[in-house]
């Protein structure tokens, strides 16, 4: 998948113009890609579309105009692009009330590290996590996570094919796993183009 350069971004004012139309139209490409892990985490599958969006939304809430801060935030975000044989995502921990998440994200220290996708028969595929910087320290883990699911041939073959998919946690206090739906594994499988 190519990564985004400044001549895929819209100025401010052109996004201005554009926005709810554009927003309308990724926020339900998103859903598509977008998995309930339990109750509590939840994967945003990342792509080029989501990507250009967060990136335009940043220029918009900080008023990025120029090219040097434009490239800062291409480089910023373009390593969440797929690169072809992997599936990227953003890792969120959701506990609404904040005494209970500063505890469960104590309890689950080292999550990040055991999330994983099955495909069928194939050896199960641990996320690599929060390659830019860590995110998480001896006391708890952080409530966002940045993850790459890097496949083999074989396993890309078989998502292909209509493979079952799932997506699961290893963790001794969040132990859960997912069937991730035949549209999502399609909208998926497209990041290996």
């Amino acid at each position: 998948m190519d990564k985004l350069t400044r001549a895929d971004l819209m100025t401010l004012e052109a996004y201005a113009q554009a926005r709810p139309q554009f927003r309308a139209e990724t926020l339900a490409h998103k859903r598509r890609r977008q998995v309930a892990v339990g109750e509590h985490l939840t994967l945003l599958f990342e792509d080029r579309r989501t990507i250009q969006m967060q990136i335009q939304e940043m220029l918009r809430i900080e008023r990025i105009f120029e090219a040097a801060g434009i490239e800062e935030e291409l480089e910023a975000y373009n390593p969440l692009i797929p690169d072809g044989s992997n599936w990227k995502a953003t890792c969120l921990i959701e506990y609404p009330d904040e005494q209970e998440r500063r505890q469960k994200l104590a309890q689950l220290r080292g999550v990040e590290d055991q999330i994983y996708v099955q495909v069928a028969a194939q050896p199960r595929v641990y996320a690599i996590a929060d390659e830019d910087m860590e995110r998480s320290d001896d006391s708890k883990t952080a409530a966002v996570h940045f993850l790459r699911f890097e496949f083999e041939p074989a396993t890309i073959a078989a998502i292909r094919s209509g493979a079952a998919v799932q997506v699961g946690v290893d963790h001794s206090a969040y132990a859960v796993t997912v069937d991730l739906p035949a549209a999502v594994v399609a909208a998926l499988a497209e990041d290996f183009d």
